[in-house]
This record gives C-alpha cells, sequence and structure tokens, in this order.
C-alpha cells in the first residue's frame, strides 16, 4: 500500500486483514499450528469526537483523549483533534477455542490460555505494524498500548483503570456496548480482544449503532439473563456488576495452574465470555436487526 493508496476505510481494513492471513505471528504455538485469529471487525473514531472527554470526566483525569497520548509521542507533527482518526479493531475468538472454554468451570482451557498469550502478542504485532505502516506513508501513528508510560492506575470508582481502554476506543468506534461483566459485546461477540493506532488522517468514523453505552446487554435491556454471573468461578459478577479485585486474584491462581497443568508460561479465565448468549453475537434482537439494518439511533446522553 502506498501513499495514495490511504484514501479511505478500506484501505486500512485490508491493511490489518493482510497482516492477520499473512503473518507469522499469528500463531497460537501449539503442536497444531493453528493460528491464533481469523477475522476481524474494524471501526473509525474522530479524535475530536466528544465522548474522548465524557472517558476523561467519567474514568479520570489520567485517562487520555487520542490528541494527548499522540501529541505526547508524535511531538514532531503535532495535530489538532480533528486532525486525528483512531483506528479500533476486534479480534473474535475462533469457534474452536470458544469450545474449549466453554466446558470448563473454573480455569481456562489451554487454547484459550494460549490466546490469551501468543494471540494478544500477535496484537501487539498488529498494532505496530498499522503505525509503522502509516508513518512509512506519511502519516504519523501511535499505539497507545505500545507507549512506555501507558499504566494502571488506581482508581477510588473503579478499584483500577488504565490510561487507555482498547474497549472504550472499540465503543467509540461503533464496535461494540459494554455488558453486566464489563466485557465489550460486539458483533462477532464477547468473547475477542481488541487493538488500536491514533493517526494524524483524516478518515470518515464510523456511526456507533447505540445510544446507551449497554446497548447489546440482554440484562440491561430487559433484566433477563445475567448467565455471566453464573459463569464466573469466583463470584466476581453481581447483579451490581463487576469486582475488579476479586477477578483479578482468580487470575493469579490461573496463571499457576496454567504452569502446571499446561506446561508453559500463560493465564487468563475467560470463562464469562462463553457459554453465555453474548459469546458470539449482540443478543438484543432490536439492538441486532438496527445493526443489520444500518439504523442509527438518537444521539446519545452523556454517559452517567
Amino acid at each position: 500500500m502506498d501513499a495514495n493508496q490511504l484514501t479511505s476505510r478500506k484501505s486500512i481494513e485490508k491493511l490489518i486483514c493482510d497482516f492477520i492471513a499473512k503473518s507469522p505471528d499469528n500463531s497460537m504455538h501449539d503442536q497444531t499450528g493453528s493460528p491464533a485469529w481469523d477475522d476481524v471487525l474494524v471501526g473509525f473514531a474522530s479524535g475530536d469526537d466528544p465522548i474522548w472527554q465524557q472517558y476523561k470526566e467519567y474514568v479520570g483525569a489520567f485517562h487520555w483523549t487520542p490528541w494527548e497520548v499522540y501529541n505526547q509521542h508524535c511531538p514532531n507533527d503535532p495535530a489538532s483533534p480533528a486532525e486525528l482518526t483512531v483506528i479500533s479493531w476486534v479480534l473474535p475468538q475462533r469457534k474452536a477455542v470458544r469450545q474449549s472454554n466453554r466446558i470448563n468451570r473454573k480455569y481456562p482451557s489451554e487454547a484459550w490460555a494460549r490466546i490469551r498469550v501468543h494471540g494478544e502478542a500477535f496484537n501487539a504485532a498488529l498494532r505496530l505494524h498499522v503505525a509503522e505502516s502509516l508513518t512509512a506513508l506519511g502519516y504519523s501513528a501511535i499505539a497507545p498500548m505500545l507507549v512506555s508510560n501507558w499504566t494502571i492506575v488506581q482508581s477510588l470508582r473503579f478499584s483500577y483503570a488504565s490510561s487507555w481502554s482498547e474497549r472504550h476506543a472499540a465503543h467509540a468506534a461503533g464496535l461494540g456496548t459494554f455488558g453486566l461483566c464489563d466485557g465489550l459485546i460486539t458483533a462477532k461477540g464477547k468473547a475477542m480482544r481488541v487493538g488500536s493506532v491514533v493517526t494524524k488522517a483524516q478518515l470518515e468514523p464510523t456511526p456507533r449503532p447505540y445510544s446507551d453505552h449497554r446497548a447489546y446487554c440482554l440484562y440491561f435491556h430487559n433484566g433477563t439473563c445475567g448467565k455471566c454471573i453464573d459463569r464466573c468461578p469466583v463470584r466476581a459478577i453481581t447483579t451490581s456488576g463487576h469486582d475488579k479485585e476479586t477477578c483479578r486474584q482468580h487470575l493469579v491462581a490461573a496463571r499457576k495452574y496454567v504452569q502446571k497443568t499446561y506446561q508453559f508460561e500463560g493465564y487468563g479465565c475467560g470463562l464469562c465470555q462463553v457459554g453465555v448468549p453474548c459469546e458470539a453475537g449482540i443478543p438484543v434482537k432490536s439492538a441486532r436487526e438496527m445493526l443489520e439494518k444500518g439504523e442509527l439511533p438518537p444521539p446519545p446522553p452523556p454517559l452517567a
């Protein structure tokens, strides 16, 4: 792809899809040589979208806007918010990986743990590939999750939060809404991982087909479901939401389990992402149909 080809969202989507299809890093590093990922959803959000400031006010002053993280790390090519685009992608878990984790009740399957380590390593490589490819074409770019000062911050409101959230970037780019367990429910479901890059290029934003940041969750839609509560082995999910600290402690135990049982350094859980109605799609029929028809809701209210 040369500079003249970067004229649309499709060119970025092709850049991402080609890397998924051709990169040797896309591997579970198991005996079968299976790829970590075989599908992707891509979305775009403008750097001057009001939602970034809403995040800052809702999550905390430490949460970067695209303008903040870009200008920190690309000082030789400064940009205004309106000149920036956030490119976000969702990597849905493959069916075989979801099935392997669905039968588990306490700790992750080997395939799921491999994806958490090797699949995320590929995701990091994808972030770098997109950022470097755009920069080489004259569009300065940065992957917020890869910068040296990305950090996790203690938060009175949320236990802890980070200076950049891939899930929130994906939500801004029209790729999904949040569920009871804090996971992002997308058109390909909640079992997935997410990545993003901020670039000095003006690309058409993806419309957000929702006005409620929880529109795709059955529990918040009509009070039904709550299956993720039962799937959590340590009861870190209740009708009040997600207890991050209890979840974190379980991940520590899961790391020891993976090392002992599967004989490699890995971790993960993801049990609340499988065996639930939102595992591989949007369970709220009206929201799913709106997305399929390309219909847009009224403008969203500010995050509460």
